[in-house]
């Protein structure tokens, strides 16, 4: 019998147990255990229902080209309660010295595609719109090296694409600065892109055609989630493993290498395992592994987080007919807000609340305002209103509000990110048995999270002879 440990009870750990109990159902010699340091699973998908409303704390939704987590929902027997959000009303806002103004049609990640709307749009000047009519004729071109994204943008479209859109979408998503953040490991495609094309533009148009001629029937949405919130998937994994092998509560301190296995050490208790998987932010793994390998701590050290701060408010239905149409707004560091990012949730998906309801989520925090993780709720909830009341002019008051802190969630891949994989992989193959989970690899959503629980798991299974190779498997 094999016995392996998984640390982290996010959606990483569970994607991971889930697939090596779908082994041991299978027939494979194998247990796990699963140690989670606090009182609930699941990590950031935290769903709760506030006066009729659907209330996410953490992620919302996930992106629908990503397959994995929608597999795992189809496997744990969810399928027909995946919902789509409704991109027939979906329209997004850039804060624009102090007015909205809409993400011209087009638009695919700050990429235009279409020259009228963009031409049209007052969310460039003229200087702007010169700078990417100049770059459709970018020639192809291979970098040597990796950039940030503000330079590889910046380069194509100049330094107010990068402003008004690159930095906000990026915030949104990671917390983190165009500046900082790793072209190749953020916008992969983009720099593949630019080595074949050249021009960002011509190369999107020529995908955009190449899927509208392998698509059949309608568009896919943009955004995929449940119809009772992400926690939904949590109970359904949940579910389906073997209870005795879930550890809340159970902080492990350490993981050491002892002969041809590993000891991990949980409170008073030490316990030996075949292998182990460990599914915690990469500064988490670092403190655990630093016995095992100093090396390798110190490289999951360098991956960096930040902080993020959501803030839910639900109104009355006269509020949701004075909120603009669309799925919410954008605010680039340039206007001097706190504010990152507003949704109106009670569009962008069926099922949140009920028509006499508008639901806003609000996000403050990022690689800029970490402080605000420290501030109590009544600050937080201060800034959020104030803000509101300057950007939509809302001034009502509430009917319900909820905070949510997440410290350290949204990994940041900086420059050089990949090549720091490539030294982590090659670490990994001197400590046989171990493999690595998360959001701090190759991809922060809901989806990449799966994914790269399943291929820890695979990983650890074939460490141990009980699965034959599949595919390169990503730590």
């Amino acid at each position: 019998m094999k016995r392996i440990a998984i640390i982290g009870g996010g959606i990483s750990g569970l994607s991971a147990a889930f697939a090596l109990e779908k082994h041991r159902l299978s027939g494979a010699s194998l247990e796990y255990v699963l140690f989670e340091s606090t009182a609930r699973l699941g990590g950031v998908l935290v769903t709760e229902h506030v006066d009729g409303c659907l209330v996410e704390a953490g992620p919302d939704s996930f992106l629908t080209e990503k397959p994995w987590a929608s597999d795992l929902c189809r496997e744990v027997d969810l399928g027909d309660q995946l919902i789509g959000s409704n991109d027939a009303d979906r329209k997004t806002y850039i804060l624009v010295k102090g007015k909205l103004v809409v993400i011209p049609d087009g638009l695919m990640f700050m990429v235009p595609t279409k020259i009228t709307p963009t031409v049209l749009s007052p969310l460039f000047s003229t200087r702007a719109k010169m700078r990417m009519a100049r770059e459709w004729f970018h020639p192809p071109r291979k970098a040597d090296a990796d950039e940030t994204v503000a330079s590889f943008v910046e380069r194509h479209y100049g330094p107010e694409m990068v402003d008004r859109l690159a930095d906000p979408l990026l915030s949104g998503v990671y917390g983190g600065e165009a500046s900082q953040l790793s072209v190749r490991a953020v916008l992969p495609r983009f720099a593949e892109m630019e080595a074949k094309h050249g021009s960002l533009g011509r190369a999107m148009l020529a995908a955009r055609k190449k899927m509208a001629h392998a698509s059949e029937g309608p568009a896919r949405p943009l955004f995929t989630s449940l119809k009772d919130g992400m926690q939904q998937l949590v109970g359904a994994i949940i579910s389906r493993l073997h209870a005795t092998a879930l550890h809340a509560d159970s902080p492990v301190q350490c993981i050491q290498r002892q002969d041809t296995g590993w000891v991990v050490s949980a409170g008073y208790a030490s316990d030996q395992f075949d292998a182990v998987i460990v599914a915690t932010p990469a500064q988490a793994a670092a403190e655990l592994l630093g016995m095992a390998s100093g090396g390798l701590a110190s490289e999951l050290r360098g991956i960096q987080y930040t902080s993020s701060v959501t803030v839910n408010l639900g109104y009355d239905g006269k509020v949701r007919t004075s909120l603009p149409p669309g799925f919410g707004f954008l605010v680039p560091r340039s206007e001097g807000k706190r504010l990152l990012a507003a949704t109106f949730v009670h569009n962008k998906f069926p099922h949140r609340a009920p028509e006499d309801r508008a639901l806003l989520r609000c996000f403050i925090g990022g690689v800029r305002n970490e402080q605000v993780l420290q501030a109590p709720d009544e600050e937080v909830v201060r800034i959020v209103r104030d803000e509101l009341q300057q950007i939509i002019g809302l001034t009502v008051d509430p009917l319900f509000i909820r905070v949510y802190r997440w410290k350290g969630a949204m990994a940041q891949y900086g420059v050089g990110h990949l090549e720091r994989l490539q030294r982590i992989e090659s670490l990994l193959q001197q400590l046989p048995g171990l493999a690595l989970a998360g959001n701090g690899y190759r991809g922060i959503g809901v989806p990449d999270c799966v994914r790269s629980g399943s291929e820890a798991a695979n990983k650890a299974l074939l460490a141990l002879g009980l699965t034959e190779a599949r595919s390169k498997v990503a730590s």
